[in-house]
């Protein structure tokens, strides 16, 4: 089956750009999203990504305004995936939000729609039964800035059709993603796999007292040559995903002082507003973060 209408259900900063990546690609796309507010935020989301593809991508006026012509937005989500061939869920990490929408989307899409979910931390079989079409769903997980970070990770479960993950790893393809293909459900897939504990050591660190987050990656950056540590990453990332996350994961078994984590990021951060790039804020100040300027690997 070829794609026409994809559906992004999530408007945030990491559905916002996967959806303007695949409108960007040639593809019709409809963002949804809860309310008329969600909306109204994700459209100021696009329009951010506008400036960001003209500058970065070298998109022309008449690139962004025909990517802007295959995006709409929808708050009724029937009306959004009708005749949808994909649908690729944003929705926030949170277990009981995802198992809404499944039960939602299962009630509502086409027999011949593709279901699959971003999510960072859960993994497809968490989901397959209440999707009611497991054999039609999978993960496709993007990494943020997904017009610079063009990787998708394509994980299934045993149950996933062969034919249906192959489609999915296409559809990567054609809008412009490295498919990084994964042979069995592993949380955290396989790039988090290796860059949660390492930002988790990063955070211990800052919550110990051990050292300031600049000092934290200007170490490791003076070490390894990257062009930033793990609070720049985090920025990326987002302040929100990463509590959400961090919180999720201190209930596993000898991660426990990961709530301590928790806690420091809401308070010190999220409670001021420090959510990292979505507000300009975070553990470094944007556009223009210290960590940016040849200065900050010499003090």
């Amino acid at each position: 089956m070829m794609f026409k209408k994809i559906v992004v259900a999530g408007g945030g900063t990491l559905g916002s750009q996967i959806a303007y990546q695949t409108a960007y690609s040639g593809f019709q796309v409809v963002i949804y999203d809860v309310n008329a507010a969600a909306v109204a935020a994700a459209k100021r989301r696009i329009a951010t990504w506008d400036q960001v593809y003209a500058q970065e991508m070298n998109a022309t006026p008449a690139v962004i305004h025909d990517t802007n012509e295959h995006l709409s937005f929808a708050t009724d989500l029937e009306t959004a995936v009708e005749d949808a061939d994909l649908v690729i869920e944003a929705v926030p990490e949170v277990l009981p939000i995802k198992n809404d929408f499944y039960a939602s989307l299962a009630k509502v899409a086409p027999a011949k729609t593709i279901f699959t979910t971003n999510s960072a931390t859960f993994v497809p079989s968490q989901f397959a039964t209440i999707t009611g079409r497991p054999a039609q769903f999978l993960a496709l997980h993007f990494t943020n800035h997904v017009w610079e970070n063009n990787m998708a990770e394509v994980m299934g479960h045993p149950g996933t059709d062969e034919a249906v993950y192959q489609q999915v790893v296409a559809f990567a393809h054609q809008i412009g993603m490295v498919a990084i293909q994964l042979h069995k459900e592993q949380s955290a897939y396989v790039l988090n796999a290796i860059l949660v504990p390492f930002i988790d050591a990063a955070l211990m660190l800052w919550v110990h007292g051990v050292a300031d987050p600049t000092a934290i990656d200007r170490a490791w950056m003076v070490a390894t040559g990257a062009p930033m540590g793990p609070f720049g990453i985090l920025d990326e990332i987002g302040l929100r995903n990463a509590y959400t996350v961090m919180l999720a994961a201190s209930t596993e078994s000898g991660k426990g002082g990961l709530v301590d984590v928790a806690h420091k990021l809401k308070i010190e951060m999220l409670d001021q507003n420090k959510l990292g790039l979505e507000s300009n804020q975070g553990f470094y100040s944007y556009p223009a973060p210290a960590f940016a300027s040849a200065k900050f690997l010499q003090e």
